[in-house]
C-alpha cells in the first residue's frame, strides 16, 4: 500500500505538470514542470522525502530499461538521418560541455557565497 501512495503522489505531481504545461504558453517540456513542481514541494516541506523515496528509488532503478526502446528505435531510423548525424554528434558533444561547464562554474559561485564570499582553499 506504500508504494502505491507513493507512485499516486507522483502521478498526481505529473499530472500537475500536464495542467501547468496547458496554461503556460511557455516553450518548456511538462516534465520540466513537474520536477521544479516536484522540488519545491520538497523544500517547502508540504511533502515529505519519506512520502516518495521508494517509489523514486525504484524508477532510478529501471531508468536504463525504460531508455532501451527509444534508443533502438533511434537505431532502426538510423539510415534516415545519416546525413545529420555528424552535425547532430557535435551539436550533442558541444551542448554537454556547455552545460558542464556552466554547472560547474554555478556550482563554484554557490560554494563561495555559501561561504561567506571567500575562496574555499
Amino acid at each position: 500500500m506504500k508504494y502505491l501512495r507513493q507512485a499516486a503522489i507522483l502521478a498526481a505531481v505529473t499530472f500537475a505538470a500536464e495542467i501547468i504545461k496547458y496554461l503556460l504558453p511557455l516553450p518548456v517540456p511538462a516534465s520540466i514542470y513537474g520536477l521544479v513542481l516536484l522540488f519545491a514541494l520538497l523544500k517547502s516541506g508540504a511533502l515529505k522525502l519519506e512520502q516518495v523515496e521508494d517509489v523514486g528509488g525504484f524508477l532510478l532503478e529501471v531508468m536504463p530499461v525504460l531508455l532501451v526502446p527509444p534508443s533502438v528505435s533511434f537505431l532502426t531510423a538510423l539510415d534516415a538521418i545519416e546525413d545529420l548525424l555528424l552535425p547532430v554528434l557535435i551539436m550533442g558533444f558541444l551542448g554537454t560541455m556547455a552545460v558542464m561547464a556552466v554547472t560547474g562554474h554555478a556550482a563554484q559561485l554557490a560554494m563561495r557565497l555559501g561561504k561567506g564570499g571567500r575562496k574555499h582553499e
